[in-house]
């Protein structure tokens, strides 16, 4: 049995990997969060452990959920679209961005107490991603041809160490192993190839790899039997570059991850009540590919080059759970983030319009006879657009661009 177990933690850790671990509902291109029972209460869960997949959140909250395993998929629909308006050089059109909308996301957790103090853990799911198809190329009017798009894809697998200090307070550590997944189509010809400081390296160059590491730390407390506190960091990913397209991002194709922090509380407001509030604060900016405004001085590419123009974000999360009995468990949630994406900023966006800013969220848990559970959570994204506001250079026809997105996504757990 025990053999069992372990070739099915080595077959999901490679399912991990080989499957597109596209983000679900996101903050930016980050998940609001981690497995269905913490996407149903709007991503809170850094005072909150739930499952194994607690680390994502907070890895000082697996020693408190004991010896567990869990497994979940999610279907994820973003819708993206873009409109070009005012433009010269003869952009100006309507553009529908999901030439591949449907996208289904693998996560896994195991978790093992080795001690009564101690736990060691591993958790696989999906960092962080972005897609777009634009069957009708938007910058067909100055040369370019073929579908445009991106696809960026996250995975880390973060095994985790975790333990109590004592009766109430815990910390924990996970070492985050990234892998990465990219590629574009469609920028290419040669007034896109103009702006580049490597017109071979920046389109239509097939799906380039990445990998790197970085540490999540956290701490648990609680406060009184009533209400816990919770805070986590994590360091920014260092990153291989994506050499294939050194002449798009900035530092010759480096995408490092960002850094991000956050805290928590968890209120047992009744004995079967619990509400859960997190604040996290992302650092978009602090990765030039990312946070570097378009245009800049140097071209696409060098060491200063323009990036996306992502502002940092706060994510604000709030979600409730109500265990009706000993069978069932609802929750609900709500998401809010600040506007990353400034209305100048929205022309090179167009590849990643990562706008929405308000999250609705709903799920449910059933506990079944042998004591395992099912748990379902649906996302809702609300539409959000960014009207631009002087985003297209006077050297590509000035006017504006628009983008807008929403999504939806309904995730499954099993877990035991």
């Amino acid at each position: 049995m025990k053999m069992k177990k372990n070739k099915l933690l080595v077959s999901l850790l490679t399912a991990g990997v080989m499957v597109s671990p596209l983000a679900h509902a996101t903050n930016g291109y980050f998940p609001i969060g981690v497995g269905p029972k913490t996407e149903a209460m709007g991503g809170a869960g850094i005072a909150l452990p739930q499952d194994a997949f607690a680390a994502a959140a907070n890895p000082a909250g697996m020693v408190m959920v004991g010896d567990r395993t869990d497994f979940a998929l999610t279907w994820f629909k973003p819708t993206r679209n873009a409109d070009i308006t005012g433009n010269g050089a003869g952009l100006n059109g309507s553009y529908d961005g999901n030439g591949r909308s449907n996208f289904f996301i693998p996560d896994f957790g195991y978790n093992k107490m080795i001690s009564n103090d101690t736990a060691l853990g591993v958790v696989v799911y999906g960092n962080g991603g972005m897609n777009t198809q634009y069957n009708n190329n938007p910058f067909g009017a100055v040369g370019a041809s073929g579908n445009l798009g991106i696809n960026l894809e996250q995975l880390f697998i973060a095994p985790t160490w975790s333990k109590k200090l004592n009766a109430t307070n815990s910390v924990g550590v996970s070492l985050n192993l990234a892998y990465q997944m990219f590629s574009a189509t469609g920028l290419n010809g040669p007034a896109l190839g103009s702006m580049s400081s490597n017109s071979a390296a920046m389109s239509d160059n097939g799906t380039d790899t990445s990998t790197g590491y970085g540490l999540k730390v956290g701490w648990t407390g609680e406060i009184t039997p009533m209400v816990t506190l919770g805070a986590t960091y994590q360091s920014k990913t260092k990153m291989s570059s994506f050499s294939s397209y050194s002449g798009l991002f900035a530092g010759q194709g480096n995408f490092d991850i960002p850094a991000n922090y956050g805290v928590g509380i968890a209120v047992k407001a009744t004995q079967a009540t619990t509400v859960a509030f997190d604040v996290e604060q992302i650092d978009y900016s602090g990765v030039a590919s990312v946070g570097n405004t378009f245009p800049q001085a140097s071209p696409l590419g060098a060491s200063n080059g323009p990036g996306f123009g992502w502002q940092n974000m706060t994510a604000f999360k709030l979600g409730m759970s109500y265990v009706y009995d000993s069978q069932l468990t609802l929750r609900g949630g709500l998401n809010h983030n600040n506007q990353q994406i400034p209305s100048n900023q929205s022309l090179l966006n167009i590849l990643a319009p990562g706008v929405v800013q308000n999250h609705l969220s709903l799920g449910a848990t059933w506990t079944l006879a042998n004591k395992s559970e099912i748990t379902v959570a649906y996302v809702h994204a609300f539409q959000q657009t960014v009207n631009g506001s002087g985003s297209i250079p006077a050297g590509f026809g000035g006017g504006n661009a628009n983008i807008s997105m929403h999504e939806d996504s309904i995730g499954i757990s099993y877990g035991w």
